[in-house]
């Protein structure tokens, strides 16, 4: 599917001074301009993100959520929970995949950059507007830019879809240079009246009114009744770091749940290419997601995070692997793609955000004449009314998106997240071991063969997929111990692109964007 890609000057850097990586350089470019002039790694990443939202229109946008990870130079940290809410009208059945019925709950986004840019002023002296952060995203907008090779992928693989998805072809193309004209006008109208435009001005009823023409259940009071939530994050310590992730109803519970059985796991006894350090990982992984069917919206059910991260359970899980044998599999699974964007300004402040549309392409559904690509992230709620999960109005779903930060000494010390859905705890978890266990460099950690459990979009097994420069060793060993493998191309994009910038202990940054992604770091 993809072959490995060669690394840039600019896609590693180390040194002291701030630092942005994207999937894209475009939007790493964007962010970049802003901490040229002194802004802060909040106002760096809104600027990005909007850019991201117009050059990776494949993996997220206006229409989409986000989940915000940022910490100050003292460790001092906050989530902001970017999640649309469902709709007050429940439609009746089972929830759609793709198309209008599938848009079941609001667009957060843009509400999480008015959210996040008030922390900046009151918390950092963030002095940035809005308006002057999105000057870069209008300009790709209006006047274009070359496809990725990630968008030309997703575009061909959904093509016998794209039929069906109106307004789509016109819209999007596969190759050649994309322009969003409409898309450039609505982020104009945020820049100038502000992000709450999105929900309750002008352009919210043109929003409004083109979802109603496209068919979906969601109204313009679900749009006015949008709000970012902002919550502490959670905090497990593994060897001489506190990692931190979001709280439910986000996965960032089942990330940190992985590493604390891997706490009690002898990791750095293993080779980074052995079958014993896969096996390990995939083990804590399986003990993690048994657990995963729990996590609701919070303010809708019971909070299991507290019983998820207790010591003794920790321990009890990592005592059931077995060291030499598989754990039977398989389990549910959740699809999804999204986009990781970090950054460290000059004063050792930093952010981490995910950006999403839920699927690769969202919905599908252009929302009227506006440019945006709705979520369908209604897509991830339950139907069953015993589930913790179950749609309700108002509510937001279980999550996938988990941005990851790591203290050492009670200062930042690594910013890193994926895009992939289900593959996000397992992706993290091998890059977290690799970088704490193995003391491997982002670069390194990054090109290392990364495996995947589980059903993907393409392959329906419930087999543990694992890069092929795993080694055939490697793989063998594992099916000796009772994984099912099916092996992937090196450097798959099913591999997921990740991100990760290092503050060393005197301040020496490093950092890389994943070699399957279109970005990179870009240091200052």
């Amino acid at each position: 599917m993809s072959s490995p890609v060669t690394q840039t000057t600019r896609s590693d850097m180390s040194s002291r001074g701030a630092m942005i990586v994207t999937p894209h350089w475009l939007a790493s470019e964007a962010g970049a301009k802003v901490l040229r002039r002194g802004g802060n790694a909040i106002e760096a990443l809104v600027a990005a993100g909007a850019a991201l939202a117009v050059t990776y229109p494949h993996f997220c946008g206006l229409g989409g959520d986000a989940v915000w990870l940022v910490a100050d130079e003292t460790g001092k940290a906050q989530t902001f929970l970017g999640i649309g809410q469902a709709g007050g009208t429940i439609p009746d059945g089972d929830i759609p995949l793709r198309g209008a019925a599938s848009t079941l709950t609001t667009a957060c986004l843009v509400d999480s950059w008015e959210k996040v840019l008030a922390h900046s002023t009151a918390e950092w002296a963030g002095s940035e507007s809005l308006s002057s952060l999105l000057d870069n995203a209008i300009a790709l907008a209006e006047n274009g830019f070359e496809v990725s090779r990630s968008q030309s992928f997703w575009y061909e693989f959904r093509g016998s879809e794209l039929e069906g998805w109106s307004g789509f072809r016109d819209l999007f193309t596969s190759s050649g240079i994309q322009r969003q004209p409409a898309l450039g006008r609505t982020l104009d109208a945020i820049a100038r009246h502000g992000a709450r435009e999105f929900y309750e001005g002008a352009l919210a009823r043109q929003i409004a009114t083109g979802l109603a023409e496209a068919g979906s259940p969601l109204l313009a009071t679900d749009l006015a009744a949008t709000r970012t939530d902002i919550a502490p994050p959670l905090r497990q310590t593994y060897r001489d770091t506190t990692l931190l992730a979001p709280p439910p109803p986000t996965q960032g519970v089942t990330t940190l749940g992985i590493m604390g059985v891997l706490n009690h796991l002898p990791m750095r006894d293993f080779p980074p290419d052995s079958a014993g350090f896969y096996h390990s990982l995939v083990e804590a992984v399986k003990q993690a997601f048994l657990d995963r069917h729990t996590i609701a919206d919070p303010h809708y059910a019971a909070d299991v995070s507290p019983a998820l991260l207790d010591p003794v359970r920790l321990k009890a899980k990592a005592a059931a692997i077995d060291s030499g044998r598989a754990l039977p599999w398989p389990r549910p699974y959740r699809h999804g793609d999204t986009a990781l964007l970090a950054a460290v300004d000059e004063k050792g402040r930093c952010a981490s955000l995910l950006q999403s549309l839920y699927f690769d392409w969202g919905s599908g559904v252009v929302v009227g004449d506006t440019g945006i690509l709705w979520q369908n992230r209604g897509a991830a709620f339950s139907t069953d009314p015993a589930s913790p999960n179950v749609i309700r109005p108002g509510k937001r779903p279980f999550y996938t998106l988990n941005p990851g930060l790591a203290l050492k000494n009670g200062r930042p010390h690594l910013i890193y997240g994926t895009q992939g859905a289900d593959g996000q705890p397992q992706t993290l978890s091998l890059l977290l071991s690799l970088l704490v266990d193995h003391g491997l460099d982002p670069v390194a950690a990054l090109s290392r063969p990364r495996f995947l459990l589980g059903r993907t979009f393409s392959d329906s097994r419930d087999t543990l997929k694992i890069e092929e420069n795993a080694g055939l060793e490697t793989v063998a060993a594992l099916a000796a111990m009772g994984h099912e493998i099916s092996t992937i191309d090196s450097f798959s994009p099913l591999g997921g692109q990740a991100g990760i910038i290092r503050i060393g202990q005197d301040g020496a940054i490093d950092g890389a964007h994943d070699p399957r992604s279109d970005g990179g770091a870009i240091l200052l």
